[in-house]
C-alpha cells in the first residue's frame, strides 16, 4: 500500500437523529463534533436513518420529510388518498 493516501480507519459513534440511539464502529468519515460515550471521547456522526428505525428492520412505515419533500410532493400531485 502507498503510504500517506488513505483515510484515517478510526471508531466513531453515529447516533440516529429520530430515536437518538447510539452505535460505535469503525470508519473513515470525517466529523468535527465528539461525544462522551462509554467514557472514552470518540467523534460523532449523526444520520436520519440507520438500523434502529429503517422501516425494513422495524416494520413500521415512516415518513420522514426532508427540506419539505412531502408538502412539495403533495402541491405537484395532490393529497395521498388511503383505499377504504
Amino acid at each position: 500500500m502507498k503510504a500517506d493516501i488513505h483515510p484515517d480507519y478510526r471508531q466513531v459513534v453515529f447516533q440516529d437523529t429520530s430515536s437518538g440511539d447510539l452505535l460505535l464502529t469503525r470508519s473513515t468519515i470525517r466529523t468535527d463534533e465528539t461525544i462522551e460515550y462509554e467514557g472514552q471521547t470518540y467523534p460523532l456522526a449523526k444520520v436520519e436513518i440507520s438500523a434502529f428505525t429503517h422501516p425494513f428492520y422495524t416494520g413500521q412505515m415512516k415518513i420522514i420529510d426532508t427540506a419539505g419533500r412531502v408538502e412539495r410532493f403533495e402541491r405537484r400531485y395532490g393529497t395521498r388518498r388511503k383505499k377504504s
